[in-house]
Formats: C-alpha cells, structure tokens, sequence
C-alpha cells in the first residue's frame, strides 16, 4: 500500500511532468530569435537563415536572425546567455566559443558550460593551410622545414586571437616546435586579400572561404586540418597524412539555448532542427559551401563542447594567447 506522503509525491511529479509536456506542446506561442554572433555572410550567417527560414515554415512562427557582431563575438553570446530560458532565443555556435574561456578567463560575462544548453551539433567543416603563391613552399614539411630555419620570419595571418584559423596555426606550432609571427585581421576577408596580395605568407582558413580562390590559383594549398580528407579537395591531404601525426581540427558549428530552457523544448527543437538539417536541399547545400551536416543529439553536442573547452585551454595556455 502506497504512504500518504509517497502517493503526494508521486501527484506531484506528475503533475510537473505534465506541465513540462504541456510547455512543449504550445512551443512555440511567440517568435523566435537566432543570435548570429557574427555580421551577415559567412556559414554561421547561413546556419541562422536557413534553421530560422525552415523553422518558421514547419511551426508557422515566425523566426528571425538577429546578427550581434563585436566582442569577438561575446556581444552575441552574452545576449543568450542573459535571455529568458523559454527556448525563444537561439544561439548559433561555432568552434571560437570554446576557445573564449581560455582567452578571458573571469572576465568573460557568462560560463560557456554552466549558462547555456547545447540543442544540436549542426554541422562541420574543415580549415586549410594555404600558402602565398610567390612561396617558393609546396607542402607541409617544406613549410615546416624553412620555419625551423627562419624562426618567426613567416607571417601568418588569423581572423583575430582565437578564432579557429589561429588556433588551427598555434596548435600545429606547438605540435612541431616552430615559430611564425601572428598577424590578425578583422574577419576573414581581409586575411585572404592578405594572403593574395603577398602581405602575409601562410594562412589557416574555412574551407568555404577559401575554395574558390584556391580553385582560381590565387593561393596554394597544401593540406586539411580534418582526420579525412575533404570531399571538395580530394587530392589534399590532412595535416597528419602531411607530416603531424595527431593533429586534428574540425571546424564545428551548432546550436544552443540559455541553460534551464525546459528539457521538452530542447528535445522538441533538437528533433525539428535535425529533420531540417538532413532533408536534402540542405545537406547539398551547405556541402557545397564544404560544411557536413552532423545534427547530433543535444547530449552528444554537449560532451564536444565541453572537450573543445579543455583542448583549446591548454593550446591558449602554452602559447600564452592574448585578446587582440
């Protein structure tokens, strides 16, 4: 026979089980907001539309983006990490985010692991290293081989301290004892009219921002940063075929919510979205931009993020990486 007290207890739970999947149900009764920390252009920008052009479709809501650049993009951030956990505002992720804590430490605004819930590993992609033409350099240990013997006399150029082309260099510096000097850009357009017009020698850079120059010969390439190949440059090797055994990056991107947006919510976006990711008219096209769709459960995107936070601490504490 079930106690007084216990038979309360077990009401009330399901009740609150109740409630929960009721909040579900009626998600969303209002618009919904996607946090693109970045200006508009760019695979995070076309992340954000084409979740909010199908979401809105598929619940008859509208959705928006809401582009939040500046910061490195901790303006962005901090606005979902601040916003109500109703699972009304959305932040679109990539890889830099698990880098900011290593960059700032305390005086970042918010937790990037306890003050936002992971939704959906979305998608990845790869950098490549790529050369200045007038290099007289045409692959991975020619490059690794002059840095020896010119310490600190290449110049690499990044998007800004902490961006995954920059972190993609520093760990590979690490990896193999070398020197090269940092010059940071404001984006990454700047970095790669650099590179074409011989101001800097080497560059890590997203795939999609550099294909169709590397394809045009305006730059050489000379490996991936991925465990495979990339399926837009099957000739190219990784950098751990090139030379570097262990080295790796993948370029991811994803989605979250302010942490305590209810469990069902979660789910219920973690479900549209990747039936979203996967039709496909989506899949061809953002592997036309080099970005594999992944659309992983909200557990599985977690346990990355919180890996990324750890790998890139200690990349960003051992060559005692700066803010710009």
């Amino acid at each position: 026979m079930i106690k007084p007290a216990l038979r309360r207890l077990l009401a009330g739970l399901g009740l609150a089980l109740f409630a929960l999947g009721a909040v579900a149900e009626g998600y969303p009764e209002k618009p919904l907001r996607i946090v693109v920390p970045y200006p508009p252009g760019g695979f995070n920008d076309t992340l954000g539309r084409t979740v909010a052009e199908h979401l809105g479709r598929a619940w008859n809501q509208t959705a928006v983006v809401d582009n939040k650049p500046g910061g490195n993009t901790i303006i962005g951030n901090n606005i979902v990490a601040k916003a109500p956990a109703d699972g009304y505002t959305i932040l679109v992720t990539p890889l830099p985010f698990s880098a900011l804590p290593g960059l700032y430490g305390a005086k970042l605004p918010y937790d990037a692991l306890k003050d936002f819930q992971p939704v959906v590993h979305a998608g990845s992609t790869q950098n490549v290293l790529v050369v200045r033409n007038t290099l007289p350099i045409n692959s991975v240990k020619e490059l690794l081989d002059y840095a020896r013997k010119n310490p600190g006399k290449l110049n690499f150029g990044s998007t800004g301290s902490g961006s995954s082309n920059h972190l993609s260099m520093e760990l590979l510096l690490a990896m193999t004892g070398t020197k090269m000097t940092h010059v940071p850009y404001k984006g990454s357009a700047p970095a790669v009219m650099a590179i074409i017009g011989g101001d800097i020698d080497v560059l890590f850079d997203n795939l999609p921002n550099v294909l169709q120059q590397i394809r045009g010969g305006k730059m050489k390439a000379l490996a991936v940063t991925g465990s495979t190949r990339a399926p837009l440059l099957p000739t190219l090797p990784t950098v751990a075929e090139a030379g570097v055994p262990g080295y790796e990056v993948n370029v991811w991107f994803g989605l979250q919510v302010p942490a305590g947006t209810p469990q069902p919510v979660v789910t219920k976006l973690n479900q549209e979205i990747v039936r979203i990711l996967k039709e496909p008219d989506v899949v061809a096209k953002f592997r036309e931009q080099g970005v594999e769709v992944v659309a992983s459960t909200p557990a599985a995107f977690g346990q990355l993020v919180k890996s990324e936070v750890g790998k890139w601490n200690d990349v960003i504490r051992n060559a005692n990486i700066k803010p710009d």
